[in-house]
């Protein structure tokens, strides 16, 4: 099992724990990683994008010349896709993007992403995290403290609201829990910060 050190809120090294293996040291698997990230933000898209076809468009109903002897070629109507004003031809409607993943696949692709950020040294575990009121400072010492420069993000145990509000307003801070937790917000989230208590609950989910 690999060791890694565990931080205070302070950033002192305080103690070290072991990681489960099979969760957090195995041989990222980049292939289903991409795919998983592609399922995501395709489920993200609205999808509520519309044009108006020729049948939608206002106008159009009387045909703008007799069909033959003017020299002109044949029209029914002056909101024909070829027309100013006419309709779109072949544009996008309103459509749903979602699509799913086989579960082993989803399964493989987080513990890939968990396992990158050890190997890169990206995993950050706390003792604690708690907060006693809603304040930013404290989450920006703390992240000073543990060197973070860049983007985070703060995974819980549970619903944490002063950890959630106080971190809100930081540009490149991102707050979940393990619970909401996705492969995508993992690996676009620079450093993984954690506590102990989190670790426990994401090795109990996926082992």
């Amino acid at each position: 099992m690999a060791t890694v050190k565990v931080y205070d809120m302070a950033g002192s090294a305080v103690s070290e724990t072991e990681l489960n293996d099979a969760i957090f040291g195995i041989e990222p698997n980049v292939s289903v990683m991409h795919a998983v990230v592609l399922n995501y933000l395709a489920n993200q898209r609205q999808g509520t994008q519309s044009t108006l076809t020729r049948t939608e468009v206002r106008g159009g109903g009387k045909k703008p010349w007799r069909q033959k002897g003017t020299g002109h070629a044949r029209q029914g109507s002056t909101r024909a896709p070829q027309w100013v004003h006419g309709g779109i031809a072949m544009g996008p409607k309103p459509r749903s993007y979602r699509y799913t993943l086989n579960k082993k696949v989803r399964r493989l692709a987080m513990k890939s992403a968990l396992s990158a950020k050890v190997q890169e040294g990206n995993l950050i575990v706390l003792d604690t995290l708690t907060m006693d009121e809603f304040k930013t400072k404290k989450i920006v010492a703390m992240l000073n403290a543990l060197g973070v420069e860049k983007k985070a993000l703060i995974v819980t145990a549970e619903a944490e609201p002063k950890v959630y509000r106080s971190a809100a307003n930081i540009p490149g801070v991102k707050t979940a829990t393990v619970g909401t937790l996705n492969v995508y917000d993992i690996l676009n989230g620079g450093k993984f910060i954690a506590p102990k208590n989190a670790i426990a609950k994401i090795e109990e989910v996926y082992a």
